[in-house]
């Protein structure tokens, strides 16, 4: 969705009382019964969660991430995008962020547990919050064999878990590189708190975070 789109629409949502529209339902997911052996001393996880503002937001929060940046995932390796190209709908790439981490203070299951439990809700196709297009879809991103084995894990525990009435959809996707968006977008949430699109979607996801993920969450945000 285009700038001045976004922020009409959830102007609009943040005003109408009686609009079916509400963030996603937090879930505690399970613990990830197959997790990611790291192969690094810091390891690198990309996820697409719709609106990337709100999925930085929290992750740059979590204890052990050292860097969250909000970029486009999923299209072809040879194309360049920017927002406005994706916001368009038809290049092929996800809002998505890429996340680095210390896997001795944080795992990918544990990161993978927070994504469904707080941020995506996997059984809205295309389509998180007020957001809708193929740029909005929740996937999973693995940068390796061990990232590929448990994401492909967790996505079927999750399906079995019974949390959600209807299935699930994310998908796990190849991963064809990422690109950074523009620096308007990133760390969007801790210096715009009071946008209203921030308000309305995205600070809710936070706040569950920190209420169901105590040990895990932290004050200060990563840079």
């Amino acid at each position: 969705m285009r700038r001045v789109n976004r922020l009409f629409l959830a102007t609009l949502a943040g005003l109408a009382l009686a609009t079916p529209l509400r963030a996603e339902r937090a879930v505690l997911a399970p613990v990830a019964a197959v997790d990611a052996v790291p192969t690094r001393a810091l390891e690198t996880a990309v996820f697409a969660g719709g609106c990337y503002w709100g999925v930085e937001g929290v992750f740059s929060h979590v204890k052990g991430v050292q860097l969250v940046k909000s970029g486009f995932a999923g299209g072809p390796n040879n194309r360049r995008v920017d927002y406005e190209m994706v916001s368009g709908g038809n290049t092929g790439f996800a809002e998505a962020v890429r996340v680095t981490y210390d896997p001795k203070q944080v795992s990918y299951g544990t990161l993978l547990r927070v994504f469904f439990s707080v941020i995506a809700d996997p059984t809205t196709l295309n389509q998180q919050g007020p957001d809708r297009g193929t740029q909005y879809r929740s996937a999973l991103y693995p940068l390796n064999a061990e990232q590929g084995k448990a994401a492909a894990a967790y996505l079927a525990q999750l399906s079995k878990a019974g949390l959600w009435r209807d299935p699930i959809v994310t998908k796990v996707e190849r991963f064809t590189g990422f690109q950074d968006a523009d620096t308007y977008h990133q760390d969007f949430m801790r210096k715009n708190p009071r946008h209203p699109y921030i308000l309305r979607w995205d600070a809710p996801k936070l706040a569950a975070f920190k209420t169901m993920f105590p040990d895990l969450y932290r004050d200060k945000p990563s840079a």
